[in-house]
C-alpha cells in the first residue's frame, strides 16, 4: 500500500469511511483488498467474479490463517464490490467455514489475585501469534502519519510484539486492560524490569490502545510498579577524559570530543548535519533532540581544527555521492516532501556520514546514512580498555563528566541545565553530588587512632 499513500489507497479508505467502518480497522482492510488483488493477477478487481472472491477467501483458511482474518477479509471485499465496483453478485459467494467458527477468549471478572491467577507462566518472547503481523503493520503506519523518530518506531513496535506475545488473543477485539495490567506486572515482577523501562512498555501500549485500536485510556490502577532506583552517574577525572581521548582511534577522536565538549546526546552527535555548527560563533544546534525540543550547546575551540578537516573529507564523499547520482541524505518529519532536494544540499549532509551507502528501512531508498552508532559505542569501549581505566565507560558517560565538570567549575545550574537540554532542573541537580561531597569535610574516626 505504500504506507497508505498512493491514489488507490486513499480512495479504498474513503470508501470505506463512507462505509461506517471503524477508522482503526480501516487500515486492514486496505491490506485485504491489496492482498486480494496480487491474488487475483494479472486479472484486475473489476474483472474479478464470485468465484475469484471463493478461491481467495478458501486459500486463506487453507493456509491456516484464523476465522476472524478470513471475516475480515471477507468484510473488505464485500464493501470493495458494492461501493466501488458495484455488482449483483456482491456478498453471493460461499462462506468458507472458518467464518463460522471463532472462539474469542472468555474474559474473567477483575477480582483479587485475577493477574496471578489468569496469567501465570505467560511470557513474552514466544512464537508471535497470527494476527500480530496485520496489527503492527498498521501500527507502524500509524507511527509514520504522527511523525515519529525511526528509533521510536522500532522500540515502540517491539513492545507491542512482546505484548502480544504475553496476551496470546486471537483477534484485537480480545485485547482489554486485564492484558495491560498483566503485562506490567509479569515486567516488574517476573522480568524485574527498571521503573523507566517498565514505563517505556506503558507509553508504548499506550499509543497503542490509543492510536491503532481506538481505545484511550490514561493509567492502569493497582499493578506493581517497578521500583525506581535513583543511581549516580559514573564521571571520569580530567586527566582519564584526556587519556581516553589519547586512546580512541582517530576516526571517533573528535567525536568523542563533541560528546565531552558540548554535553551532547549519542545520537546527537551521530545526527549533526553540516549546517548544526557554527564555528564564527562557536555553537552547536541540536536538532530534534529528547523530548523532540531543539537546544544550542558550545563548539569547544580545540575541536574546530579537527571539525573543519572532518567536513573536508565529508565534502568529498558529499561531492562523490552527487556525480554518482545517490539519493539525498534523509531529512527529518515531512521536509522530503516539502524540498524534494534539499537531502542533496550540503548544509544537510552529515557531519559523520558513513562510508557505505545502505538501503533507508524507512522509504526503502539507497542512500548514505551517519556513522553507526554501535561502532561509536564499540570504540570508547575499547579505547577505555586502552587508557587503563577501571570504571565502565559509555558515550554518555562523557555527557555526565561534561556536566559535573561544568559545575566543579563554578557554572550556574541554570546554563548547565539549558546546555544539557533538560526541562526540569531538578533532572540536572543530579549532577550537584560532587559539589555536596558527603564526608570530605568530615575527618573519619579511623585517621584520629
Amino acid at each position: 500500500m505504500g504506507g497508505g499513500k498512493s491514489p488507490f489507497s486513499e480512495r479504498l479508505a474513503v470508501m470505506f469511511r463512507e462505509a461506517g467502518k471503524d477508522e482503526k480497522r480501516i487500515v486492514f482492510l486496505c491490506l485485504w483488498v491489496t492482498r486480494f488483488g496480487k491474488f487475483i493477477a494479472p486479472k484486475r478487481y473489476h474483472e474479478a467474479g464470485s468465484a475469484e472472491v471463493e478461491a481467495f477467501l478458501r486459500s486463506l483458511e487453507a493456509g491456516g490463517a484464523e476465522g476472524w482474518k478470513v471475516a475480515q477479509a471477507d468484510e473488505a471485499i464485500q464493501v470493495l464490490y458494492t461501493k466501488m465496483y458495484p455488482v449483483p453478485w456482491a456478498g453471493k459467494w460461499a462462506v468458507p467455514s472458518a467464518l463460522e467458527t471463532r472462539s474469542p477468549i472468555q474474559r474473567l471478572p477483575v477480582a483479587k489475585g485475577f493477574l496471578d491467577a489468569r496469567f501465570k507462566g505467560r511470557r513474552d518472547d514466544g512464537p508471535v501469534p497470527g494476527m500480530a503481523a496485520g496489527i503492527l503493520d498498521g501500527m507502524r503506519v500509524r507511527l509514520r502519519e504522527k511523525h515519529y523518530s525511526y528509533r521510536t518506531e522500532q522500540t515502540y513496535l517491539d513492545w507491542v510484539r512482546r505484548f502480544l506475545i504475553f496476551a496470546g488473543a486471537e483477534s484485537e477485539d480480545d485485547l482489554g486492560m486485564d492484558d495491560v495490567k498483566a503485562y506490567l506486572e509479569f515486567l516488574a515482577v517476573d522480568r524485574r524490569v527498571a521503573a523507566a523501562t517498565q514505563n517505556q512498555a506503558f507509553n508504548s501500549l499506550l499509543f497503542f490502545f490509543g492510536q491503532v485500536l481506538g481505545r484511550p485510556f490514561e493509567h492502569v490502577d493497582g499493578v506493581t510498579r517497578a521500583e525506581e532506583r535513583r543511581r549516580l552517574p559514573v564521571v571520569l577525572k580530567r586527566e582519564e577524559v584526556t587519556r581516553l581521548f589519547a586512546a580512541i582511534t582517530e576516526d571517533y577522536r573528535l567525536m568523542t570530543k563533541l560528546l565531552y565538549g558540548g554535553g551532547l546526546r549519542l545520537m546527537e552527535c551521530l545526527r549533526l548535519r553540516v549546517k548544526d555548527v557554527d564555528m564564527e560563533r562557536l555553537t552547536i544546534t541540536v536538532r530534534a533532540g529528547k523530548g523532540d525540543k531543539d537546544r544550542i550547546t558550545t563548539l569547544p575551540v580545540q575541536a574546530v581544527q579537527e571539525l573543519r578537516a572532518q567536513l573536508e573529507r565529508g565534502r568529498a564523499l558529499f561531492d562523490s555521492d552527487r556525480a554518482s547520482g545517490l539519493a539525498g541524505v534523509a531529512l527529518p518529519d515531512a521536509l522530503e516532501r516539502k524540498h524534494p532536494n534539499a537531502g542533496k544540499e550540503w548544509g544537510w549532509f552529515w557531519i559523520f556520514p558513513s562510508d557505505r551507502i545502505s538501503q533507508d528501512p524507512v522509504s526503502g531508498g539507497i542512500r548514505r546514512h551517519h556513522v553507526n552508532e554501535a561502532n561509536l559505542q564499540r570504540a570508547v569501549k575499547v579505547a577505555r580498555a586502552a587508557a587503563g581505566i577501571e570504571q565502565p565507560v559509555t558515550p554518555h558517560t562523557l555527557r555526565h563528566s561534561f556536566a559535573t565538570h561544568l559545575l566543579e567549575s563554578g557554572s550556574d545550574i541554570r546554563t548547565v541545565q539549558e546546555l544539557l537540554g533538560h526541562s526540569d532542573v531538578s533532572t540536572t541537580m543530579i549532577y550537584t553530588h560532587v559539589l555536596n561531597r558527603p564526608g570530605m569535610a568530615v575527618r573519619s574516626p579511623l585517621d584520629s587512632m
